[in-house]
Order: C-alpha cells, then structure tokens, then sequence
C-alpha cells in the first residue's frame, strides 16, 4: 500500500487515537512532512552545500532517497539519519561530500547528497 493510502484504510477514531499514542508527530521517521500535521520547516539546506569544515545536524532524508534501493540501510548503517550531527571533511566537485558522523567517516555521492537535508550546528 503506498503512502497516503491508510486515510481510506482507517476511520477517523482510529487516525486519531494512533495520532494520540505517536505523541503527534509532523514527519516521518525520515523527517518527511505528514500530510494535515501541524509541520513547519526547518531552515534547511542540503548537505551538498555544507563547506568543509562546517557542523550540520541531519534533519530530513527526502522521498527520493526513501525508494533507492539499499540507499536507506547505507544511510542509516552510517549513522546518516535524522537528529544525527556532525561534520563535513571534505567537500567534493559537483555536490559530492565526505563527512564524519558518529565515528563514521562516510563518502556520500552528489546524487545522495543533494537529497538530505541539513540545518547548520
């Protein structure tokens, strides 16, 4: 079942009662916003424009990245999920980046790295 399909799945009651026992959330465990939650954006940038050098915090993994096969488990095995922080080392031609995290120094590609948001530490 694809995402936005539970609201014609689950009756309202039930939506809020999970809503209740969730504590609420706005985002996906990604850090994508849920449709019709009380969401606001976070100034963010993406970690392709983070210079060498400079601390980010890791706030959102984009929908794009969610459906790359393997992507997810290379990212969260890296420590590359939301509420993370750390550093980028170096920052390469055409977006692409090294960053050290959580013990983790990670090479992360232009493509991935132009799809995680980040706000500046």
């Amino acid at each position: 079942m694809g995402p936005g399909k539970w609201e014609h799945v689950i009756s309202k009651p039930v939506e809020d009662a999970l809503t209740r026992v969730l504590g609420e959330p706005t985002t996906c465990p990604h850090g994508n916003p849920i449709p019709g939650s009380k969401y606001v954006e976070p100034d963010t940038r993406t970690l392709s424009e983070v210079r060498a050098g400079e601390p980010f915090t890791v706030t959102r993994i984009t929908e794009e990245l969610e459906f790359a096969t393997g992507l997810l488990d290379f990212l969260e095995d890296n420590s590359l999920t939301p509420g993370r922080t750390g550093m980028v080392t170096k920052a390469g031609k055409e977006g692409s980046c090294s960053v050290s995290i959580d013990g983790h120094d990670v090479v992360i590609d232009s493509f991935t790295s132009r799809r995680i948001l980040v706000e500046a530490t």
